[in-house]
């Protein structure tokens, strides 16, 4: 499974937990590698530049967003660590209205004539979510 960006429609908590140990996995491995070379004073210092650049670069900087979503996320979703669902904002007219068709709050077979507001409905759902940030994209979890 890819990694969860915050321009996903739909994140499942585990995947985020799951990103998250793998790239802490790396920085560990990285960390280990320099205190493997302590004899080596100046294979330390590589590595320990390498170790700063994994933390600034593209890794280091995904591992803080994702560390940041869970902390906020996890306070709200009571199912975080067996997969609690993030919507992101925008998409969340299409979402609620999968959501009532799945439960089967709504009737089959109404007629074509007969509209129904998805935004308001929507809106009316978002009561029981959370907004929270993800890197500067909301989402909503519950």
């Amino acid at each position: 499974m890819p990694a969860p960006t915050n321009s996903d429609d739909v994140i499942d908590s585990r995947d985020v937990i799951e990103r998250i140990d793998e790239l802490e996995d790396e920085l560990r491995d990285l960390e280990d590698a320099a205190d493997d070379a302590a004899d080596d004073s100046v294979r330390v210092a590589e590595i320990l530049a390498e170790v700063e650049a994994w933390k600034t670069g593209e890794e280091g900087r995904e591992l803080a967003a994702l560390q940041a979503l869970a902390a906020e996320a996890s306070d709200y979703a009571d199912d975080w660590q067996h997969g609690a669902t993030l919507v992101r904002e925008s998409y969340w007219p299409t979402y609620a209205r999968e959501l009532v068709e799945d439960v089967g709050d709504l009737p089959r077979g109404i007629p074509s004539y007969i509209v129904i507001d998805w935004e308001a409905t929507a809106d009316n759902l978002k009561v029981d979510y959370t907004e929270v940030d993800f890197d500067g994209t909301t989402y909503l979890v519950r």
